[in-house]
């Protein structure tokens, strides 16, 4: 049987890992420091998220002028069926506004955390809503503060210091 002297031995020094401009980011779990710029990404979508909210609130002062939509669609529906209609689309607006909201927040928090893949999917749905606003789809000056707060958001979180972030924030989470 083989005696343990017969191993080779190693030093048993420890590396505190990498160091980055974040802090360290070794094995020893060490989250790195959030910069000031993710956290005003965060919060610019958060306002983005808060003004999304309004916008589809406001909705609900605009019934008359969607039940005047409705009737002039189709002339041959009823009045109760016009006011149906109108408040379909009233709570389908709001509802599609609150899950959109809170999937922002979502995504928010995940960016905040570090979590690259929320950066990306706010970015692309930054981008949707730029090319919706572009595109003419009559957007009103509350979206387009919205849109800004999210652009906002977007270059926030890929100046250097938040890219180094994410960057070091990766090999943290296993």
């Amino acid at each position: 049987m083989s005696d343990s002297t017969d191993l080779p031995r190693f030093p048993q020094e420890s590396s505190p890992g990498p160091t980055g401009p974040t802090g360290p980011t070794g094995p020893t779990g060490a989250a790195p420091t959030r910069p000031g710029t993710v956290n005003g990404a965060f919060w610019a979508f958060l306002a983005a998220t808060v003004i999304s909210i309004v916008s589809g609130l406001l909705v609900l002062g605009e019934r008359d002028s969607l039940a005047d939509a409705v009737r002039r669609s189709d002339a041959k529906l009823t009045a109760q069926q016009i006011d149906q209609a109108a408040t379909v689309a009233m709570v389908a607006a709001v509802v599609i506004a609150v899950l959109i909201a809170l999937l922002y927040l979502l995504f928010a928090v995940k960016l905040r955390a570090g979590r690259n893949w929320a950066r990306i999917v706010l970015t692309v749905l930054t981008a949707l809503q730029v090319l919706s606003l572009l595109a003419g789809s009559g957007g009103s000056w509350i979206g387009y503060l919205s849109c800004l707060a999210a652009v906002i958001g977007v270059v926030l979180s890929f100046l250097p210091e938040s890219s180094a972030y994410f960057a070091a924030a990766r090999p943290v989470r296993r």
